[in-house]
Formats: structure tokens, sequence, C-alpha cells
């Protein structure tokens, strides 16, 4: 559905336009380089991870090929076709990698410029799959472009679920002037336990207490609206608690 979201399938994709190649075939020729260039560059410990999926994916793009013959999309369709498509590619890869392995393709080329550039693996998939994704935009125009970006938010967002889980729990960093009314509320109101530790403000080097609290999400208004009717002027931050052990 010429849908371009960066990887080697993506190339894939730009290059059949333009040139009468079939896309397994392309994807297994420079998965096979790029293999070559990882076990040159990065090593042989880095390369093994990536062997299974740089072989397997462009196999099974040939063996699965057979499918769009029968399965057609109108353009009105197209946005199903995203939505499906990018939580499919984000499961699969979530899979892959939390089993320890890549797949292969791009990765590699990222791994190479996070390495040689000293930059992280996030900014260089920014450099790798931008360029690509703005390449799709040359070649297939503007309303595939913001499909593609459909792809790549789903496809990020299934890969993080599967990877890290659904959060069901939050972890409060509170700072208050009225840090005993508030971890009085956390004991004996919500009877949930809290940490309470010293520590600095960088801009004015002042000490102060930070309390720690992690709650079920299902509370999380409840604990917040607390907060906020002992001191209004508290200052906190909440993030995604994935796992919680141990503890009374």
């Amino acid at each position: 559905n010429e849908l371009v979201f960066g990887g080697v399938s993506g190339l894939s994709i730009i290059v059949s336009k333009f040139i009468t190649i079939d896309a397994s075939t392309f994807i297994m020729i420079a998965s096979l380089l790029l293999l070559v260039v990882s076990f040159l560059v990065l090593g042989k410990n880095d390369t093994k991870a990536s062997i299974v999926g740089s072989i397997l994916f462009p196999i099974f793009v040939n063996l699965t090929s057979f499918l769009s013959k029968y399965v057609s999309f109108n353009q009105s369709e197209m946005l199903l076709v995203a939505i499906f498509g990018g939580l499919l590619q984000g499961v699969g890869a979530g899979l892959i990698f939390k089993a320890g392995f890549s797949t292969g393709g791009t990765d590699i080329l990222n791994m190479i410029i996070s390495k040689k550039l000293k930059i992280g693996m996030g900014q260089a998939m920014i450099f790798t799959d931008g360029t690509i994704v703005l390449l799709g935009f040359f070649a297939f125009g503007f309303n595939k472009l913001m499909y593609a970006l459909i792809v790549l938010y789903l496809v990020t967002w299934a890969m993080d679920r599967v990877l890290l889980g659904i959060s069901d729990a939050k972890a409060f960093y509170i700072i208050t002037k009225k840090d005993k009314e508030v971890k009085e509320y956390i004991l004996k109101e919500m009877k949930h336990g809290v940490t309470k530790f010293e520590a600095t403000g960088g801009y004015k080097d002042k000490d102060q207490n930070v309390l720690m609290s992690v709650i079920p999400t299902k509370e999380y208004y409840r604990f917040k609206e607390g907060i906020h009717l002992i001191d209004p002027d508290a200052f906190f931050v909440v993030t995604d608690a994935y796992q919680v052990f141990g503890g009374e």
C-alpha cells in the first residue's frame, strides 16, 4: 500500500517503485549486506542477535506476498490498513526484542551510527528512519506520508506495550511544605506505603524532603486530589510503574 515508515522494508517499497525488483529480494540483499557490515564494524557478538531476523524476515515477506492478490483495500480504507498494520508490526517487533533478538536491517545501521557518532539509539533511529520516511514522501506524496506517520506511532506504542507491559500502578514523587500531613494522608487514608528522602534543589541549593509512593492506577485521581487539598502548592511528578515487587 506504499506506506513507508522506515526500515529496510520501507526502503524496498521506494526502490521497487523505480526499479523492477521484488521487495523480498531487495530486503534479503540489503539485510545480508548489513550483516556483513555489522560483523566488520560491530563484531561477532553484536551481530549474532541480528542473523535470524535478517534471514527470516525477507523469507516470510516472500511467502506471504500472494495474500495481496486476495486482500485489497480502497483508498478510503487506508486508515484501517495503517492502524492494523502498525499494531501488528509493533507487537511482532516487541516480541522479537523481548526475546533478546533483533529484526536486523536498519537496526544494524542504527547501532553503527550510535557507536561511531557517540549518540543514543533513539537519535540514530530518528536519523535513519526519518531519512527513509522523507524519501517515501518524495516518492509517494503527502497523503501516504500522513498514513505512514500513523503507522510509525502505532508501531512504537505497541512495541512499548509488549516490552514494558501495561502500567497498573503510578509512582508519585511529591515535594511539599506539608510533608507530615501528606505522609499521614498516604499512610492512614490511602493505606499505602511512602518513602521519605532528602534532596537538594538545583536552583537555590535548598534542602527539602521528597515523598515517594506507588499506588494503583485506579486510585490516581483520588490520590492527586487529596494531595492538592492538603497543599495546593505541592509539586509532584507522576510516572508509570510497570513492575512493583516486595516492600511492606
